[in-house]
Formats: C-alpha cells, structure tokens, sequence
C-alpha cells in the first residue's frame, strides 16, 4: 500500500486533533479529585482507572495522522510514569497546552526551531524555580502525607509506604 502523506495546515491540524482527543480522555484524571475512567480492553473486562498513562496507553485513533498527534502524548506520559511514577496528567495536560500554542505560532509564521528554543528555555527556567521551591522531605510522617496524596488520599496506603520507604531508605527501591 502507498504511503499517504500530510503537509503543512492540513498534517497540524490532523496531528493536533490527535493531541487534543488524547488530552481530553486524560484531563479528566487530574490531580486529587480526578475521575475515573472506564476503559474497554481488547480482551477481558473493562478496567476502571484515574491513572492519565493507563488512559493514554489504551487509546488508538482510527485516522492515522491524529493516532500519531496521541502517540506522542502517550510518550510525554510513559516517559513521565518511567522517570517519576506519577504526574503523567499533568505532564498530559501541560504537553497539550504546549502543542496547542505552538501550532498557532507556528500558523502565524512564526519559525518553529524559534519556538523549540523557547520551550527549551522556559523548561529550564521553570525547572530551576521549581527546585527553589522544593522542600525535602525529611521524616516518615511527611512521606506518609505524599504517599496517601498519590494514593488518592488514602491514608492507609500512604502509611503502608511510608513504612516502606523508612525500611530500603532514601535510594532504596520498592517493588508493588
């Protein structure tokens, strides 16, 4: 079969919708009082999940160019489940809004390696600002609060791990 091929205006807004369907399905999950989501696996029965890369991971667009605008917010949030374990919806939510923008930047004629420098720059300069307002945590109890507040709030689970985490220590490792 022949490749189809995509360019300019008509691949953006393809690879757009792709991104924008994809963002819709997993916003939804956001943060503490988050929905769940019910997704229909091809084969057993249907999962209930909060969890934004679970989400990501199940959808397949039928029209190949918006599959590949989802395919890459399934990667910002596989990437973000492997490097921290959790935030894949906002990582979702924040990739989205990033595409978003500079589809239009770039619509407006705007030079898209100029946009990337950008992107690139502001990263930095958000990833440095949040490391001044990081606080390390430094007892049991305040791992337990972090951990019940990955766990949907509960309190249990967060003590569980907390528990956990006073065991291996700091770079200690915990298998589920």
């Amino acid at each position: 079969m022949a490749k189809q091929l995509l360019f300019n205006e008509e691949a953006r807004r393809s690879l757009s919708a792709g991104v924008e369907k994809i963002s819709n399905a997993v916003k939804v999950t956001l943060g503490p009082k988050g929905r769940n989501v019910l997704l229909d696996k091809k084969f057993g029965a249907p999962t209930v999940t909060k969890d934004g890369v679970s989400v990501a991971k199940e959808i397949e667009l039928e029209d190949p160019y918006e599959n590949m605008g989802a395919q890459l917010l399934k990667e910002v949030a596989t990437k973000t489940n492997d490097v921290a374990g959790d935030g894949t919806t906002t990582a979702t939510v924040l990739a989205y809004s990033i595409t978003k923008e500079g589809m239009k930047s770039v619509a407006a004629g705007i030079n898209p390696m100029g946009i990337k420098r950008g992107i690139d720059k502001a990263v930095a300069d958000a990833v440095a600002e949040i490391k001044k307002m990081a606080k390390e945590i430094k007892d049991k109890e305040e791992i337990s609060q972090v951990a019940s507040i990955s766990a949907n709030n509960d309190r249990e689970i967060g003590d569980e791990i907390a528990s956990a985490m006073e065991k291996v220590g700091k770079d200690g490792v915990i298998t589920v």
